[in-house]
């Protein structure tokens, strides 16, 4: 159950104004999200394979997620949620700004691809009993008012059998420098005030908070910007970056 506090809302105004104002070119791939585009192949792939691997799948089938109704958090204009419902998924994408969603609907019909945005919050999904097969929390845990609210909200919407996969940013001084000082007032890949470091998330307080919830952290990974490659790339190294599987069990697995 999603506890009354939790209902009371997750959702940062401020946070959800910051980003609204980015609605219009959130698609662009040199625009304001130019970073999240590029950020976009390692999350995809590690979602697909995950899933993949959970549900019993072939990853390198192009349909290989079909059948699987999957939840995106904070979807913003769809930058994740096109592909994965390209890969088959029955994909749900939500995000409480008005203004994201109207962008991610217009880009959808332009690629003739059928994602089901609603510009609604987390709390009013669960609150409606909607229940999926993946929930995905990604680069938003760190925007929210709180944290263990929030996850209890996602966790509450993953069926018996499901995952839950985030990603998010660890608080650490390696991510002071990196995420703040070297992404926002050096390299200038996010626009600045994009993130809060007192906001940002350690792996172990996010498992904990999953865990509370009755889900059982199965996977984790670092990801990591490789300067050669110019790509980003899963890595042991989670100072920074970081993605994490988490799945709920069927009724009598657990010991």
């Amino acid at each position: 159950m999603v506890s009354s506090r939790a209902r009371a809302g997750s959702v940062d105004t401020a946070e959800v104004a910051r980003f609204s104002r980015h609605a219009a070119d959130w698609w662009n791939p040199k625009g304001a999200m130019a970073a999240l585009h590029k950020f976009n192949p390692v999350r995809l792939g590690y979602i697909r394979d995950q899933a993949a691997a959970h549900f019993d799948r072939d990853p390198k089938k192009l349909d290989c997620l079909k059948g699987l109704r999957m939840l995106d958090i904070g979807c913003g204009a769809g930058l994740l949620s096109e592909p994965l419902a390209r890969l088959g998924a029955d994909m749900v994408g939500a995000d409480p700004a008005e203004e994201n969603i109207d962008a991610a609907r217009a880009h959808a019909e332009e690629m003739d691809i059928a994602v089901d945005y609603r510009a609604t919050t987390a709390e009013a999904l669960a609150e409606a009993g909607e229940r999926f097969d993946v929930v995905l929390a990604m680069e938003v845990v760190e925007h929210v008012v709180d944290v263990d609210d929030f996850i209890a909200i996602c966790a509450s919407m993953v069926k018996p059998g499901g995952l839950m996969i985030a990603a998010t940013l660890n608080r650490t001084l390696k991510s002071f420098a990196l995420a703040i000082v070297g992404a926002e007032y050096v390299l200038r890949w996010v626009p600045r005030g994009t993130h809060q470091w007192d906001k940002f998330v350690t792996p172990r307080e996010l498992e904990g908070a999953i865990e509370r919830n009755g889900l059982r952290v199965i996977a984790e990974r670092g990801v990591v910007f490789n300067p050669f490659a110019d790509r980003w790339q899963l890595a042991s190294d989670m100072d920074v970056n970081y993605m994490l599987v988490a799945t709920r069990d069927n009724e009598g697995e657990r010991a």
